[in-house]
């Protein structure tokens, strides 16, 4: 449950009020997992909330190396959440990562990166709230295996959705399989996680999100959705992480596993997280114009320009996985084109148009994967779309034929998203100042990234035989 603490004696009472028995800090490294580490109440008193608690840092995926390991861990008061989860009532708190000695946002903690984003807009006159709603697809399975050694590399997955399933003995097998690329709606029989996903929206509501509908997703074998109401960036990047933690909570607490990796499936839609993206001021929209192109303002038009320009070094932190880019491919859905549209599903940017109130216009960008970190992705597109605004970049016209029907001389001319996370790496390295921007990133934190993302991910896939290459080359 929530408890709309805002300041450190409200945690206090809380923990009194709620008979808490532990309280647990929570912060999320570079590759976006939540981290943890609990304490006794009774080790536990008002100043923790003020001056926070130390921790080695050096274990931390893309934090300190080990002689500079001590950080300081400054939890975030109105964050404050009971875990609903564990067997001894737990008060969550959300915490920034600051340097011991100044006390300052460490430059590789992902949520101070996020703050400064939201302060960045705010200093530019140009708005004062920069509002996302991610759309995280995810799947659910029944079984998962997987290995990799010297000289071997497999893996398995289940599920009782799946279409491979039709002849298996299930002690009677009853059919209603989802066919590839048929699984979006369908009702129950075929869509068994109904109640799963029910149960994982009402979980959500219990600790603070707001849950506006779920749905079963495009995929075979129990791909969903649950979608949130939009909030700003960093609440939303919140949100974000504890929309992941309740959905694989749940699915292991019913013996099944969820996984928010792209492209798990081969020949069936991968998960996406469409971000729509909007920003305000003085509580008004600024993306609305009863006159424009859709109904969009001409910073609308910018904002979009900025994003498509810088689409390729954005990827880097919102489509961040050697396995994002198995998604990002024609023929699935996949936003791979870097262009704009009003229902183009295959454009990087889409207009959505259910609604004609100045509210409700924004921008669907529709490459980022829910592998990300939220802080890291929001804070990108924010300002990918801040550059667009004050540089005035034209999005060009939008396009909205059917891109994969274009004659090949017109479909040449639209550019495409990079084809994999090294072509992204790389992009970044070329081009991110305008992630500089009052110092929202930093080139410590860019330089550190692409290492980490090289060493731990790039290089060891690239190093190792894929199993299908036997398949191709055994015999040559």
């Amino acid at each position: 449950m929530t408890l709309g603490c805002k300041k450190p004696a409200d945690v206090m009472k809380a923990i009194k009020d709620e008979g808490v028995e532990m309280v647990d800090f929570r912060f999320t490294d570079v590759p976006g997992m939540w981290q943890h580490t609990s304490y006794p109440v009774q080790c536990f008193d008002e100043d923790a909330l003020v001056e926070g608690m130390g921790f080695d840092g050096s274990s931390i995926r893309g934090f300190k190396v080990i002689n500079e390991s001590d950080m300081l861990l400054m939890p975030d008061v109105t964050t404050a959440f009971i875990d609903p989860f564990f067997e001894h009532k737990t008060l969550v708190l959300i915490c920034d990562v600051k340097d011991p000695v100044t006390k300052e946002f460490y430059s590789r903690d992902p949520r101070g990166v996020a703050k400064k984003a939201e302060a960045y807009l705010k200093a530019s006159g140009i708005g004062d709230t920069a509002y996302f709603g991610p759309e995280a697809e995810f799947f659910v399975f029944d079984d998962v295996r997987y290995g990799t050694g010297q000289n071997y590399s497999s893996y398995e997955i289940d599920s009782v959705e799946g279409h491979w399933n039709t002849r298996r003995d299930e002690g009677p097998n009853l059919g209603y399989k989802v066919r590839p690329k048929e699984g979006y709606f369908p009702c129950p029989p075929s869509d068994t996680l109904q109640d799963l996903r029910a149960e994982m929206a009402l979980m959500m509501a219990k600790i603070g999100l707001q849950v506006e509908c779920h749905h079963h997703e495009v995929a075979t074998a129990g791909q969903c959705e649950i979608d949130m109401k939009f909030d700003s960036l960093l609440a939303m990047a919140d949100h974000q992480m504890k929309y992941k933690y309740v959905v694989k909570q749940v699915a292991r607490q019913h013996g099944m596993t969820a996984t928010f990796m792209p492209k798990p499936l081969y020949g069936d839609n991968g998960s996406g997280m469409h971000c729509h993206q909007s920003i305000w001021k003085d509580k008004k929209p600024l993306f609305a114009d009863a006159g424009g192109y859709a109904g969009l303002s001409q910073m609308a038009r910018w904002y979009i320009g900025g994003l498509l320009r810088h689409a390729p070094a954005i990827l880097a932190f919102a489509a961040p996985t050697t396995n994002s880019y198995r998604r990002l491919v024609p023929g699935y859905e996949a936003p791979v084109n870097l262009a704009w549209s009003l229902r183009n599903r295959s454009a990087a940017c889409r207009i959505p148009m259910y609604s004609d109130s100045p509210k409700a216009k924004r921008v669907e960008f529709r490459c980022p994967d829910p592998s990300c970190n939220p802080y890291l992705a929001f804070a990108a597109m924010l300002m990918a779309g801040l550059d667009g605004i004050r540089n005035k970049i034209d999005p060009g016209e939008p396009v909205d034929k059917n891109i994969y029907d274009l004659p090949p001389e017109e479909a040449a001319l639209i550019k495409k998203v990079p084809g994999s996370l090294p072509e992204a790496i790389e992009a970044l390295e070329a081009d991110h100042e305008f992630l500089l921007e009052g110092d929202v990133f930093t080139p410590d934190f860019i330089a550190s990234y692409v290492d980490l993302k090289r060493g731990n991910e790039i290089d060891p896939i690239r190093l190792r035989p894929h199993p299908y290459e036997f398949f191709l080359y055994y015999d040559c």
